[in-house]
C-alpha cells in the first residue's frame, strides 16, 4: 500500500535508534542476555481460562460466518486494538505495564505481533523471534485478548521469497500455543509487487501448515499492492471475489493510511466487506509512510464504515517511535511510561485510545 514510500520501519531508523537500549534490540543477532524472552507457554497457560470479563472470556473461538468474523455463539464481533511496531527494534515498549494499559485503560481487544522477517528480523535469528512472539502472545492471553501473529514480510514484496521461513514460524508458534482460542494469524503483512495468484498459491500452501496443527483459528491473507485490495496497482477488490483462496475460515486483509488513501480506497473496502471477509489489520491518521499530520476527519470515515459493518481493525503502531504514527510520545518506552492517561501519548495516540475506549461512539451513516 506504499508504493513510494520509504517504509516508515525503516526509514529514518537511526533517529528511531536513539537510544543504547534501542541498539541493542536492533542488533542482527540478539546476544542470550539481551531481554530473554520468556520460555514457549506451558500446557497449563495455554489452556486456562481467560479473566473473567475480557474480550476472550465474553466471546471465546472466533470463525468467519459468511463475510463477518463471529465469536462462539455465532455473533458478528468487531475486534479493535493495536499493532506493536517491528519487535527487533521495539520489543522495549511491551512491558507489563504498557500491556495492561492496553487491556485496561485504552480498553482493546486485540494485539497484534509484528514479527519482521528481513530488515534484522526472523531471518537473523528464528529462535529469538519466535520466542518472543511467543512471549507477547502469551502476555496477551493472560489479560484476555486477542493475539495477531502478524508475519511482517514486506521487502520483498512476494512473499514465496520467505515461504520456508514462514513454513517454519508458523509451525512453531501453532505448536507452542496449541489450545489456545484467541490467535488469529496474519500469514503475509504487505505483499507488493507480485501478482495475486503468486500471493493466493502462497496461502494455500501455507494455510494447510497452520491447520495441521491449529484447526480452528482464522487466517488473514495480504491482498495485492501492499495489502490494499489491489487498489494501490490499479485493481480493485474483484480479483479477489472472482479468485477466492480455496480455504475455510480465512479473511483477507486491507490496509489504510488515511491522509493519503482517499475515496478510491474507501469505496474498495466498502465494496469488498461486502463479498468477502475483510479485517483492516493496519492503519494509521497519517500518510501512508506513518507520518506527518493527522487527518482524523478522513479517519472517522474509515472508522464509521467499520463500525458499520463489523470490520475489526488495528491501529499502526503501540511504540514510541518518532514519527506521528506512533502513539507514544519518543522516550516513553525507555521510561517505562507512564503508559495510562493521555500524558504520554501524541495526538494519534490520544484519538486512537479515546475511539478504543468509546466503541459506541461511531454513528452510521
Amino acid at each position: 500500500m506504499r508504493p513510494a514510500r520509504s517504509h516508515p520501519r525503516t526509514a529514518t531508523l537511526a533517529a528511531a535508534l536513539g537510544s543504547a537500549l534501542l541498539l541493542t534490540l536492533a542488533t542482527a543477532a540478539p546476544a542470550a542476555g539481551d531481554r530473554a524472552p520468556a520460555a514457549a507457554p506451558t500446557a497449563a497457560e495455554a489452556t486456562a481460562d481467560p479473566p473473567p470479563g475480557t474480550p476472550v472470556a465474553v466471546n471465546g473461538q472466533l470463525e468467519v460466518c459468511g463475510t463477518r468474523l463471529c465469536n462462539e455463539h455465532g455473533n458478528p464481533v468487531q475486534l479493535r486494538g493495536m499493532s506493536s511496531h517491528g519487535t527487533q527494534w521495539y520489543a522495549q515498549c511491551l512491558t507489563d505495564g504498557s500491556l495492561d494499559a492496553l487491556a485496561g485503560d485504552w480498553k482493546a481487544d486485540v494485539l497484534r505481533v509484528s514479527t519482521y522477517v528481513q530488515e534484522g528480523g526472523y531471518e537473523t535469528n528464528p529462535r529469538h523471534f519466535t520466542d518472543l512472539a511467543n512471549s507477547l502472545i502469551q502476555q496477551a492471553t493472560d489479560r484476555g485478548m486477542y493475539v495477531i501473529v502478524d508475519w511482517h514480510m514486506l521487502d520483498p514484496g512476494d512473499p514465496m521469497v520467505n515461504l520456508d521461513h514462514a513454513r517454519r514460524f508458523f509451525t512453531d508458534i501453532a505448536r507452542s500455543n496449541q489450545g489456545k482460542n484467541n490467535i488469529l494469524y496474519e500469514i503475509a503483512n504487505e505483499p507488493n509487487e507480485v501478482s495475486w495468484s503468486r500471493i493466493k498459491s502462497y496461502a494455500e500452501q501455507i494455510i494447510p501448515v497452520i491447520r495441521g496443527v491449529d484447526a480452528d483459528a482464522p487466517v488473514l491473507v495480504g491482498t495485492r499492492g501492499w495489502s490494499s485490495l489491489g487498489v494501490s496497482d490499479g485493481s480493485d477488490e474483484s480479483e479477489v471475489v472472482a479468485d477466492p483462496v480455496d480455504a475455510s475460515n480465512i479473511m483477507y486483509t486491507f490496509h489504510f493510511y488515511a491522509a493519503t488513501h482517499g475515496d478510491a480506497y474507501l469505496s474498495a473496502l466498502s465494496r469488498a466487506a461486502d463479498r468477502i471477509p475483510v479485517f483492516v489489520t493496519e492503519f494509521g491518521t497519517q500518510n501512508s509512510a506513518g507520518e506527518g499530520a493527522d487527518d482524523f476527519a478522513r479517519s472517522r470515515r474509515y472508522l464509521d464504515l467499520m463500525a458499520a459493518k463489523k470490520i475489526g481493525w488495528v491501529n499502526w503502531n503501540f511504540s514510541d517511535d518518532h514519527r506521528s504514527g506512533a502513539v507514544f510520545t519518543p522516550g516513553t518506552c525507555a521510561a517505562d511510561g507512564p503508559w495510562t492517561g493521555t500524558a504520554s501519548l501524541k495526538p494519534a495516540g490520544a484519538w486512537i485510545r479515546d475511539h478504543l475506549r468509546t466503541p459506541d461512539d461511531f454513528p452510521v451513516h
